[in-house]
């Protein structure tokens, strides 16, 4: 394999303008641009979250592209390191994320909480606390089990 140069998430949303308009509100994203057919519906966009760029598109069930909401669910989710973990927490809420896990001081040196956002794709949002090595980590990890 060839070198990579960058990796980029892809989301297939039930509606890619609405989940625009929620990134722009809930994480400061910056739309790059969009492919929309005569009907509307969008084929391709792209947005900047931070220095990172995310794909996105409506869904084509006939191709086989469905959303999280029409499969009943994710199976990963998009980490965001911010800078105030409590504040962007907050922020998204206040645009329409439903909470997953409540903020939380973590045994690997974040405070972070998950959150979903209205279509179906989950967030996890950390800010850093302390830094925490392998060993360590490990170490934390473990005493959690024996309690």
């Amino acid at each position: 394999m060839s070198e990579v140069h960058e990796v980029y998430p892809y989301l297939r949303v039930h509606s890619a303008a609405e989940a625009i308009a929620f990134y722009t509100k809930a994480f400061g994203a910056t739309e790059l641009f969009r492919l929309t057919e005569p009907g509307g519906r969008i084929g391709h966009a792209e947005v900047r979250i931070g220095p990172s760029n995310i794909m996105l598109s409506d869904e084509f069930p006939a191709n086989g592209i469905c959303g999280p909401r029409s499969l009943g669910g994710t199976t990963f989710a998009i980490h965001l390191h911010v800078a105030d973990v409590d504040q962007s927490f907050q922020q998204a809420i206040a645009a329409g994320a439903t909470v997953v896990r409540p903020l939380k001081d973590q045994f690997y040196g974040e405070r972070s909480g998950v959150l979903r956002d209205p279509f179906g794709h989950e967030w996890l949002l950390g800010g850093f606390l302390e830094t925490v090595s392998p060993e360590e980590m490990q170490r934390r990890y473990t005493a959690m089990f024996e309690k």
